[in-house]
């Protein structure tokens, strides 16, 4: 087979597979006169599905009514009874013979659902099979096997079943909650950008001069002082007093700390040695 069929088979295969499900091994019946065809020009009829379908299993199928077909040919359609026999029996559920066309539509029957590949040599099938959707068809022309084209049915439901994948089901409709509709936003004047606005000024607080914190602190000194040849007593609210001296009014008050002055003992001069 040429490349350039091999690819375009390739892609209808692949529509088929995407579109309609269809999988490997691929189901394939076959009619009576596809059988006769084959024993004539010596052909490997599994052989020849699998490279024309692209695939690397083919499941070829005969229904009995085509096989009774071959029967009532008479002794001289015998290897193409052999040959049917080698495939698949798929039961048709018809208790008297009726013609392979009939069998086969009734096979299919209008959606494929079973998803069949037909190969058949009936123009008159061909033609009515082109209606149903989705049902590849397979014919020799001059000892070549060729897969037609699909019809404008299977085009058709290829778009619909496309549109449906781009839209939600309603069993997943109905678990997405439903959101309550957006209020429009009210258009008006905006309020002024707050970055754009100036700080409010505090209210001075008067600052106490250092002159009068010190004169402060020195009357708190001599109020507290000691007289001569007496110990102070360091009460705790004098303490307190002294370390929060001049925190509070400011940054620059730094708290008053006394120092005890402590008396240095003589030490007794040895007497000289003579």
């Amino acid at each position: 087979m040429r490349q350039k069929r091999a690819k375009t088979y390739r892609k209808l295969m692949h529509l088929y597979s995407m579109s309609f499900g269809f999988r490997q091994p691929f189901q394939v019946l076959v009619d009576s006169e596809m059988c006769k065809i084959a024993i004539d020009a010596k052909l490997d009829l599994a052989k020849q599905l699998t490279t024309v379908l692209q695939a690397t299993a083919v499941k070829p199928m005969i229904t009995q009514c085509c096989i009774q077909e071959l029967y009532l040919q008479g002794k001289t359609q015998q290897p193409a009874v052999d040959l049917a026999k080698t495939f698949e029996r798929r039961k048709c559920n018809h208790r008297e013979a009726i013609p392979g066309e009939e069998c086969l539509l009734s096979v299919v029957g209008d959606t494929n659902k079973h998803r069949y590949i037909v190969a058949t040599q009936s123009k008159s099938l061909r033609s009515g099979l082109r209606i149903v959707p989705a049902v590849p068809v397979v014919h020799i022309n001059r000892a070549v096997m060729v897969l037609e084209p699909p019809g404008e049915a299977t085009l058709e439901a290829k778009e619909q079943t496309e549109e449906q994948s781009l839209h939600p089901s309603a069993p997943e409709l109905a678990t997405i909650p439903q959101d309550k509709p957006l209020q429009k936003k009210r258009k008006g004047p905006k309020g002024p950008n707050p970055l754009s606005i100036k700080k409010k000024k505090l209210p001075d607080v008067p600052a106490r001069s250092y002159q009068k914190r010190k004169a402060d602190a020195s009357d708190l000194l001599s109020s507290t002082a000691a007289l001569p040849g007496q110990k102070r007593k360091c009460d705790s609210h004098d303490d307190q007093e002294g370390r929060t001296v001049g925190i509070t009014d400011g940054a620059e008050d730094m708290p008053i700390s006394r120092k005890r002055k402590r008396r240095r003992k003589t030490s007794a001069i040895p007497p000289s040695l003579p």
